[in-house]
């Protein structure tokens, strides 16, 4: 599957977290990862944001979609993700 993650997590933690989606996922801005992954490791990753984030403080979300053609991505800007863009503005 494909997924785009977000997190939106305390300064301190903010290290630990990007450290830890780099593992799974390219990075593509701050705070934002995507990539294909295996629901195995999906789990995986999740096990180990759980183990640094505090819940009551951070929060992360994940958009999940099937196959990556099923996204269509448009950047305003510079495109800074690995795999590039539908149409840049």
């Amino acid at each position: 599957m494909f997924v785009i993650l977000v997190y939106d997590v305390n300064v301190k933690r903010i290290p630990q977290v990007h450290r830890i989606c780099r593992r799974y996922l390219y990075w593509v801005q701050n705070s934002v990862f995507e990539g294909e992954i295996s629901q195995e490791k999906l789990d995986k990753l999740l096990e180990e944001l759980r183990k640094v984030m505090d819940r009551e403080e951070d929060s992360l979300m994940i958009f999940k979609f099937r196959y990556k053609n099923m996204v269509r991505k448009v950047i305003l800007g510079k495109d800074k993700s690995k795999g590039g863009s539908d149409y840049v503005m």
